[in-house]
Order: structure tokens, then C-alpha cells, then sequence
């Protein structure tokens, strides 16, 4: 593990304004995309600004150190055994391990002299039990794996070659962003490494929480999930394609808690569909997009790139990093990739590899123009050349993301 810790500046300013407040501050995403990192950039923020060792207090309980803290009497005795008094800055990584925290947590936030941090399990973090036993008293920050800007400076960061961003960019689509994989060399290596980060969901964040009756029915709807990211999915269709081409008879209400866990897990994210005419969300077909593209090349020995699908997904979980509300948007008979909204307005978004052939070009436009209102909209290609059509912006996709853009 690397001895030095990238600060990850965009999601370090979202909590800065949180430092000092009674909000629970709980810190989300996959396993391994960096929440035990934030939360030691966080320590290392606080004591930039002069706050002292002694008033902070951080518990890893996946550490050896903390091996005996299983439940809420031994974890305040922890605490309180490093309280001196006055203001505490109180962090607690992998607080899933100690059954029934909640309560413990929020009897010190209504203490009103520590401010905390945690992170967790998500499926167990996520399932309810925080919202109903904190009362409501916490916030919640989603930490995604690195985007591709991220990725080039922790690679600079560890002293790692860097080349072009177009060959970084082609590596990043296999290899995605868990911030360890910098940590091996060997393509091998990498992707041995992120299959096990999916066993360990499996096992640790969903297995122990979930009954699940057939461990190869779950295996079965995970797969094709992953497979197919950024296809249109509906309940419907996924039950007469396990029952025709698997052989499998599974219930919608089954797929659907099944979907749920891995939504839970953060390996997949829904993104409904929107009806641009109506401005309505419509019921059914959706897609599914990765927490990170190397789920997808972990359990595959095809190492083809279907830039389509791929491309949409690093803009998904780019924008969701950044706070966008994001749909595939229904225009009459035609489909735009995204709509992205934050606040009032929305951005209608087209992702495409290239439009160098002129068929490919008005495929991509064909939908904008059917959208009558005056909202932004924007073509992302990887074309290094973008140009300008009919008031909309063409732009290259790995600029946008490499300068932090935002709409």
C-alpha cells in the first residue's frame, strides 16, 4: 500500500464546510475506491488548520489494533479512554463492524463536542437502520473510484510514468480507477486485484447481510448486469432471457432484490429513463452503469473495448461525482445519452467515439434537434478536433474531464 495519500481535493472541499458540525458526516462508495484515504486527508486538513493530536481520535476497526472493539461497550470505552475533552475530531473506518453503533455514534454527536466521520459497508450503511436510528442527523458523501483526472495526477503523485493522455486514457478504460491498482504494474495483476474486490462485496457486503437461496442465480444476474452496463434492462426482459437462454427460473420480485444488492453494494448505478416532451421519469427500461469500468474487464477474457457503452460510463460516474441527477432521455422515437440536471436546468448530452463518418455525425445530432427548448447541449467525441453545429457544443471528452469541467 502506498505510504503517501493523494488528496482528493473536489471531495476534501465538499466536507470542509461540515468540519465543525453536529451532522454525522458518512462517507459512501464501492470497497476500495478510497474512503479510508479521505478520511486520513481529512485528519491531515484538520491539522493544517492547527488542530492538535490529541483532539483527534481515529479508529480503523479492519485493523489488528482494534481486533477486540465488536460492539458499542468496548468501542466507547476506546473513545473515551483518548477523550481528554473539550472539541474531538472522531473518525471511525469500517464502523459496520461493531453491531449497533448507531445508537453508541449518536449519543456522542448529541454530546455536542465531536465531530464525526464514518464509513462502512454500504449495503448494511445504506439499508435503512442509519437513517431510522441516527434520526436523520448525518449527511452523506459518495466517494466514487478515481476519474480520469484524478488517475494522471495521483499517477504524477507517486513519481509513476505518465504518457499521453490519449494512451493513459486507452489504459484507463480497462484498468479504471480503484487508486491501488497504481500500485501494480503487471495488466495481470491489476485485474486479478479488482476480481477480488468484487469477491469481497460478494462475501463481505452482501452474503453476511443477505440471504441469498442460490449463490449461482446471483452470480448469473451480477454477470450479465456487468456484461451488458449501459444497455436498456426491464425486469420483463431479463426474466424471459434467464428463462430462454439460461434456463433459469427467476421472479421478477427475485432479480429485483437481487439489482437492489448490487445497487446497495455501489457495483451498479440505475439511471432511469426521462421523457423530454413530458418531462416526466418513465417506468421500466433503464441502463445500468459500472462504479468502475475494470468490474467489467476483471470477469472477462475478451479485452475488446465497445467504446459506446464505455465512454458513457466514465461520463456517468463523472457527473455523478460532481452532483448531476442523470437520465437517458426518451425523445419521441429517439434516445439522447444523458440528461444531466443540478438545480433547475437540464443538459442534454450525446457520447459518441467519434464523428469522423458523416452517417455517424447526423445519427448523433438527429436528436438534439427534436428538443425544443433552449437548455445546453453538448456532443462528446473523443475527435481531436471538435467543432460547432446548430449551437452545439462539440467537445473532447478526455479535455473535459482532465480541466474539472462542469456545465
Amino acid at each position: 500500500m502506498f505510504d503517501r495519500i493523494y488528496d482528493r481535493e473536489y471531495y476534501l472541499d465538499k466536507l470542509r464546510g461540515f468540519y465543525q458540525s453536529d451532522l454525522i458526516k458518512v462517507i459512501t462508495g464501492i470497497r476500495r475506491c478510497g474512503k479510508s484515504s479521505l478520511l486520513q486527508s481529512v485528519v491531515s486538513d484538520l491539522k493544517k488548520r492547527g488542530v492538535t493530536e490529541k483532539d483527534i481520535i481515529f479508529i480503523d476497526l479492519d485493523s489488528r489494533d482494534y481486533m477486540y472493539v465488536t460492539d458499542p461497550e468496548s468501542l466507547a470505552k476506546e473513545i473515551d479512554s483518548r477523550d481528554s475533552g473539550g472539541f474531538k475530531y472522531l473518525f471511525i473506518d469500517e464502523v459496520q463492524n461493531v453491531e449497533g453503533f448507531e445508537t453508541l455514534i449518536n449519543a456522542y454527536r448529541q454530546a455536542g463536542r465531536f465531530s464525526i466521520f464514518i464509513t462502512g459497508s454500504n449495503s448494511y450503511l445504506l439499508s435503512g437502520e442509519l437513517a431510522t436510528k441516527l434520526t436523520g442527523r448525518y449527511i452523506e458523501l459518495e466517494l466514487f473510484p478515481l476519474n480520469f483526472r484524478e488517475m494522471m495526477e495521483m499517477k504524477c503523485f507517486l513519481g509513476k510514468k505518465v504518457r499521453s493522455p490519449a494512451e493513459e486514457f486507452a489504459e484507463y478504460l480497462r484498468f479504471g480507477g480503484f487508486p491501488q491498482t497504481l500500485e501494480f504494474d503487471d495488466e495481470q495483476d491489476k485485474l486479478a486485484y479488482v476480481e477480488n474486490i468484487v469477491s469481497q462485496i460478494i462475501d463481505k457486503d452482501i452474503r453476511s447481510r443477505a440471504k441469498i437461496r442460490s449463490r449461482s442465480v446471483f452470480d448469473k444476474v451480477m454477470n450479465y448486469l456487468i456484461n451488458n452496463y449501459g444497455a436498456t434492462t426491464s425486469l420483463s426482459g431479463l426474466v424471459e432471457y434467464f428463462r430462454t437462454v439460461e434456463h433459469v427460473a427467476v421472479t421478477r420480485e427475485t432479480l429485483d432484490r437481487y439489482i437492489k444488492l448490487l445497487l446497495n453494494a455501489k457495483i451498479l448505478y440505475r439511471c432511469p429513463r426521462f421523457d423530454v416532451k413530458s418531462k416526466r421519469a418513465l417506468r421500466g427500461e433503464e441502463k445500468y452503469y459500472l462504479a468502475d469500468l475494470s468490474l467489467y474487464f476483471a470477469r472477462n477474457v475478451d479485452g475488446r473495448i465497445n467504446y459506446g457503452p464505455a465512454l458513457e460510463n466514465v461520463m456517468y460516474v463523472y457527473l455523478s461525482s460532481k452532483d448531476y441527477r442523470l437520465s437517458v432521455g426518451r425523445v419521441g422515437k429517439l434516445e439522447c445519452d444523458f440528461i444531466a440536471r443540478r438545480g433547475q436546468g437540464y443538459t442534454y448530452i450525446q457520447i459518441a467515439m467519434t464523428i469522423a463518418d458523416p452517417q455517424t455525425e447526423e445519427r448523433e445530432y438527429r436528436p438534439f434537434r427534436s428538443i425544443r427548448d433552449n437548455f445546453p447541449k453538448y456532443l462528446f467525441t473523443l475527435d481531436p478536433l471538435p467543432s460547432q453545429r446548430d449551437g452545439i457544443r462539440h467537445c473532447n471528452l478526455i479535455d473535459f474531464i482532465m480541466s474539472d469541467a462542469d456545465f
